[in-house]
């Protein structure tokens, strides 16, 4: 069997754990069935969300620590059971208690495998081609997130049971850690002592480190919140019912979806940093079009631009993150990740400004707040190429 063969197969197990960690992103549509169905304020919904994303800030270094003592691969393991855990729960019974837990468990198995899966796959394909790996992943990660409110719409359709959602992701889940259990990786032996907290932390005082742990911060709240907001300015603006709103979320997935996967050639062959300028100026202007237009068409391709356009953001500033300091690769994982916690820090001054605007402009006005940082950045990214 050559080389690209063998890798190949390894990746397999990798990119199965990539659709399982796409599991987070059902947190949107599922919010909106659980407002509706116990009728709940889009302040108190928000804050289910935001429990998903929070344990990111609380996981992700400990996680880090915890690569250093049991390995890579198996950190991802653990945090497949506990995402299993996740998906199971809501099939037993349906209670506002029970669904917190399930998005608690949900928030610390993806804060785990997203800290220890990206840099496990640093261990199968080269420092060049690390980029376009993990933007593939991330459109795994991503066709996850586009099947969520198809799936979930199609069992309250024709079942109206929406949670059903969870036993085809269940499914999936088993499969991955099944396959990922069965291969072997080579890791990188650990030398030295353990990292502690502090040594972790101190890595912020590096500019790259810390403009990239901002940007992952500001990118996952935008992400977030066009996830949570988008039904909801889709019924504001053309007076649409949840279940038909909900497609504008699916719209954005798609788009999300085809923009990692055209991310993937075109990072291995053009400029990082002219591509970043690019898709973060993009994603300004779909911002800003769902300020402006009213029009069905006109939503949609702001939809579109800003799904593609924020498809490729995050393993951009991760691989910058994780080749400016090599031989820090558990560290910066657990850091970049623990940036997700954005997606617990946007909802809640989304809300608060829509509340106070009265509209749903007052939450996108906070997401073009985050693309504004984003461009400021524009001069730091370096190429690839220059990196690796």
């Amino acid at each position: 069997m050559s080389s690209k063969n063998h890798m190949l197969l390894k990746l397999i197990p990798i990119m199965l754990t990539f659709f399982a960690m796409g599991f987070i992103d059902l947190v949107g549509i599922a919010t909106n069935y659980v407002k509706a169905d116990f009728s709940l304020s889009d302040s108190v919904a928000n804050l289910f969300s935001s429990m998903v994303f929070f344990w990111f800030l609380i996981c992700s270094v400990p996680t880090g620590m915890l690569m250093n003592k049991i390995g890579r691969r198996k950190t991802v393991l653990v945090s497949l059971i506990l995402t299993l855990a996740a998906m199971i729960l809501p099939l037993t019974d349906y209670n506002l208690p029970l669904i917190l837990l399930t998005f608690s468990l949900l928030g610390i198995g993806n804060a785990m495998m997203q800290v220890s899966l990206n840099p496990l796959l640093s261990n199968i394909v080269s420092p060049q081609q690390l980029s376009a790996a993990l933007t593939f992943g991330q459109f795994v990660k991503a066709v996850a997130a586009l099947s969520a409110p198809m799936i979930a719409g199609w069992f309250a359709v024709h079942s109206g049971n929406w949670r059903l959602l969870f036993a085809v992701f269940l499914i999936e889940g088993v499969i991955a850690t099944v396959s990922l259990a069965a291969e072997k990786i080579k890791e990188e032996e650990i030398t030295g002592r353990a990292f502690t907290f502090r040594e972790c932390f101190a890595l912020l005082g590096d500019a790259t480190v810390l403009f990239c742990f901002i940007g992952i911060v500001c990118h996952v709240g935008i992400d977030v919140g066009v996830n949570l907001s988008l039904p909801r300015i889709i019924m504001d603006k053309l007076n649409l019912s949840l279940a038909n709103a909900a497609y504008a979320t699916s719209a954005y997935f798609l788009f999300r979806t085809a923009g990692s996967l055209a991310g993937a050639f075109i990072l291995s062959r053009f400029s990082t940093r002219r591509f970043f300028a690019v898709s973060v100026i993009l994603l300004g202007v779909g911002l800003l079009g769902l300020i402006i237009f009213e029009q069905r068409a006109a939503l949609y391709v702001s939809i579109a631009l800003i799904g593609f356009n924020n498809a490729n953001l995050f393993p951009i500033m991760f691989s910058q993150a994780i080749l400016h300091l090599p031989e820090k690769k558990n560290e910066i994982s657990g850091l970049m990740i623990m940036g997700i916690f954005g997606g617990a820090v946007f909802p809640p001054v989304m809300g608060l400004a829509s509340d106070l605007s009265g509209s749903q402009t007052g939450a996108v006005i906070v997401m073009l707040a985050g693309v504004l940082y984003l461009i400021s950045i524009i001069g730091s990214i370096k190429n690839t190429e220059k990196t690796a």
